[in-house]
């Protein structure tokens, strides 16, 4: 049991969260492409995004493992996007901190995503059963090419100019 939940049910609602913060997350960065806030996405963005690191923390372990660096890591970032985006209210070089640090935490997401993706999919785990595997790398590297270029993107398109 975690938080009054089975282990199955908990885990569920976990892969929901992390879910819906992907989603809203490309919906966030469309949006930035566009030069829109997007105000509500933004705050389904970050609040399940910052939920779906902090429910990883719940999971079963024995120690510092590879999962709760990349939540360490996450929640960092987030830290720094909600204090550019509601702290600082994009004014000046927070602008382009919130964008970076949000395309980052959608970055950490999708990487999870793969990640599970290749343990939890049959189909995925034949193709990479070890993750160490080309098809693997390749759906890796796409993914961070794709963030990297909507980023690129999204710094040079994003001025609100309202909060």
């Amino acid at each position: 049991m975690i938080v009054g939940m089975s282990t199955a049910n908990f885990t569920l609602f976990h892969v929901a969260l992390s879910l819906v913060g992907i989603a809203c997350g490309f919906i966030v960065i469309l949006g930035m492409l566009g030069n829109r806030r997007l105000p509500g996405w933004t705050a389904l963005f970050l609040l399940t995004t910052v939920a779906t690191s902090v429910t990883g923390f719940l999971f079963p372990s024995t120690g510092l493992d590879p999962a709760q660096i990349v939540g360490i890591v996450s929640l960092l970032v987030l830290a720094m996007a909600l204090l550019a985006r509601y702290g600082r209210h994009l004014q000046g070089g927070s602008r382009w901190i919130f964008v970076i640090a949000a395309v980052i935490a959608q970055w950490l997401n999708c990487f999870v995503a793969v990640v599970q993706s290749f343990q939890k999919i049959p189909f995925a785990h034949a193709l990479a059963p070890t993750q160490k595997e080309p098809p693997f790398l390749i759906a890796q590297v796409f993914v961070m090419l794709l963030l990297v270029v909507l980023a690129v993107f999204a710094v040079r398109r994003f001025h609100p100019t309202s909060v």
